[in-house]
């Protein structure tokens, strides 16, 4: 089997909600195995340290994890129009992964949740690609043909899978939305697939 690193942060489970969907949509791909992660919070102030281990949910990710995985898929809440600063932290330590190039040509792709239509989700999923470019990843979208976008009445771009909680209630994703989610994740392992393959 091959990984596919489905990385977020979550605060009121919508971004969670999303993750679990791109898994499904990687698990679809024969071959292919989503591996869920998250990140810690920070704070401002300086606090205990976090458990290695979170109570509940998925294990906090690794530099071993990005170094294993075929491609990623990174996800984060919507902070005035940019990820979530516990997500940005994890990224800003992965300077060594940048020198060796250890990420360059693995397809990468982005996702996010926001409270209103017009939280900046947009906004929100071109912050996130920019650390995948400088690892020189392969970014991958969800074209114009996937009925759901044009059909949506809550999240979902080309740029990446969404959800809008004012819509229909934080981790209540609509029908585009789990849709959208899951052709995320099979785009991605597909390509990883195919990549795989050349190598």
């Amino acid at each position: 089997m091959t990984d596919i690193l489905i990385l977020y942060y979550s605060r009121q489970g919508s971004t969670a909600a999303l993750a679990r969907q791109i898994c499904r949509g990687v698990e679809s791909v024969e071959g292919m195995r989503a591996r869920l992660r998250t990140v810690p919070a920070v704070a401002a102030t300086t606090g205990p340290l976090d458990p290695p281990v979170p109570d509940a949910g998925p294990p906090y990710a690794t530099h071993d994890d990005l170094l294993e995985c075929a491609g990623l898929i990174l996800g984060s809440p919507t902070r005035f129009g940019n990820m979530a600063a516990p997500l940005k932290f994890f990224l800003d330590g992965t300077s060594a992964l940048w020198l060796s190039g250890a990420l360059v040509d693995k397809p990468a792709a982005v996702f996010t949740s926001t409270e209103s239509l017009h939280g900046g989700q947009e906004t929100t999923l071109l912050s996130m690609m920019l650390p995948l470019l400088h690892h020189g990843m392969v970014l991958v979208g969800l074209p114009f043909t996937e009925r759901g976008l044009a059909e949506t009445r809550s999240g979902g771009t080309p740029y990446g899978a969404s959800h809008a909680s004012a819509v229909s209630g934080p981790g209540e994703l609509s029908d585009a939305e789990r849709d959208l989610a899951r052709v995320l994740g099979a785009r991605v392992a597909t390509l990883a697939s195919r990549l795989g393959r050349r190598t």
